[in-house]
């Protein structure tokens, strides 16, 4: 992995237990919950400081070895896989929350802190953090960052772009540069913080996060509607838009998930339904069943079967149960899934629905989709029993992002690029633009050390 000697430096720098290279111990750092295969990294450093994470990445430059930030592994793209081999870092250990300030509504955390004890902590409170990526309970904040996690919340509230008010950035060689501010407002120089979130740990690695924080809402109410097709459904989502609700989430599944749903059993899936709306509101507690009863009859003008609100907190954790399970649904039942997570103008859902309809029917697999209707992200899932050729399965990719891009809309809302889709880029993005890109990827790291192999073709 480099110089001969670097596996001696990292047992100097960290000690034995946490500098690994035996492959039994390498073998939970080879893959993530992309499917994409095994990479295992020829080293794996676990550090607790920063000045230990600065020192890593001085002594990778000195030996040109190529680092692999990772988080908590929940990745959908590949990003934290070690494809170039060399060293893969974790943040696992680094996952304290430095501060809550219920005065100035923010918190600082390092990179490891799970997502969902974040939100615990600061509920608790009376305050409220609310990108909610699905896997919140196992996801780390850094990784959030690193891929500028979405949710179902993102609709009303924005992804994790919109909450990173500042961070503390080691980059490659060892230099520790803090980008941002403690403040709501500030635009003194370049958007550097911008520019970091999303890029997939190419740039530079987060060891402080300095996060938004909002009034926790007073009141919720949440409530399924189901659809006899996905086209009524994908209406009654514009219905909504159109006359200014904003539901902190508009969740959407068509028939082929609620289908296997019913397979898996255990869900609140009503037997006519053929699409459904997860919808859920938030805000002030005078207020909120005027808001509950206006996004209903929103739902039932556009042909909603029923109307089926979570009368307290068990049916309501029911129901999002249900929502979170769809995943492990879908790979439960078949032997290989393939999930992509485009996003379309709000408007184009009902067309790409029937456009994935169309190509599931020509190429004789099956497609089941779900996912952000508020934001218009959906999850296309190809699912299959055996195994598909190769050519097969790219000609498939390949059309689902042609139909996307044709509607207006983008390769990924929230899993990012990695290794997954960096072959399609150049469907999306023009060369003037990626060279735009690789030019500011050369800024932060000459050597291209730093993630190689991701997001950019």
């Amino acid at each position: 992995m480099g110089a001969p000697d670097l596996h001696t430096k990292l047992e100097r720098l960290l000690g034995p237990r946490r500098a690994l290279r035996d492959p039994d111990a390498l073998e939970p750092y080879a893959s993530d919950e992309s499917g994409l295969g095994r990479f295992p990294p020829d080293a794996v450093a676990l550090p607790e400081t920063v000045e230990e994470v600065r020192e890593l990445l001085r002594l990778c430059a000195l030996d040109r070895v190529p680092v692999t930030p990772r988080g908590l592994g929940t990745g959908m793209t590949g990003g934290a896989l070690a494809v170039s081999g060399g060293l893969l870092l974790s943040l696992e250990r680094m996952n304290a929350i430095r501060d809550i300030s219920e005065g100035d509504l923010l918190a600082v955390v390092q990179p490891g802190v799970v997502t969902g004890h974040l939100q615990e902590q600061v509920e608790s409170l009376g305050l409220f953090y609310p990108p909610d990526p699905a896997s919140l309970e196992s996801c780390s904040l850094g990784g959030n960052v690193a891929e500028n996690a979405g949710g179902p919340r993102a609709f009303k509230y924005g992804v994790t772009r919109e909450y990173v008010l500042g961070l503390e950035l080691a980059l490659i060689g060892g230099e520790l540069v803090r980008a941002g501010r403690r403040t709501v407002k500030g635009v003194t120089g370049l958007d550097v913080v911008g520019l970091v979130v999303g890029s997939e740990g190419t740039l530079a690695i987060c060891t402080e996060l300095i996060l938004k924080l909002l009034p926790r809402p007073q009141a919720v109410a949440t409530f399924l509607a189901p659809f006899r097709d996905a086209p009524a459904a994908a209406e009654a989502v514009s219905a909504m838009v159109r006359r200014g609700y904003r539901p902190r989430t508009l969740e959407f599944l068509d028939g082929g998930v609620l289908e296997h749903l019913r397979r898996k059993g255990g869900w609140p899936v009503p037997a006519s339904a053929g699409a459904l709306l997860l919808v859920e509101l938030d805000g002030e507690a005078d207020g909120i069943e005027a808001q509950l009863l206006a996004a209903a009859a929103a739902c039932e003008e556009s042909g909603a079967v029923e109307i089926l609100v979570a009368t307290d907190e068990a049916r309501r954790r029911q129901m999002w149960e249900m929502r979170r399970n769809v995943n492990p649904t879908l790979k439960e039942l078949h032997r290989r899934k393939v999930s992509e997570d485009i996003v379309v103008p709000r408007s184009a859902i009902p067309e790409m629905v029937r456009r994935l309809d169309a190509l599931a029917a020509v190429e004789q697999v099956t497609i089941a989709s779900f996912g952000h209707a508020g934001d218009g992200n959906l999850h296309v899932n190809v699912l299959f029993d055996e195994e598909l050729a190769p050519e097969k399965l790219e000609r498939i990719l390949t059309a689902v992002f042609r139909e996307t891009l044709a509607l207006g809309g983008t390769l990924s809302g929230e899993h990012g690029i990695g290794i997954a889709k960096r072959r399609f880029m150049t469907l999306e993005q023009s060369s003037a633009l990626l060279a735009l890109q690789r030019s500011l990827k050369r800024s932060f790291d000459p050597e291209g050390l730093l993630n190689p192999g991701k997001l950019l073709p």
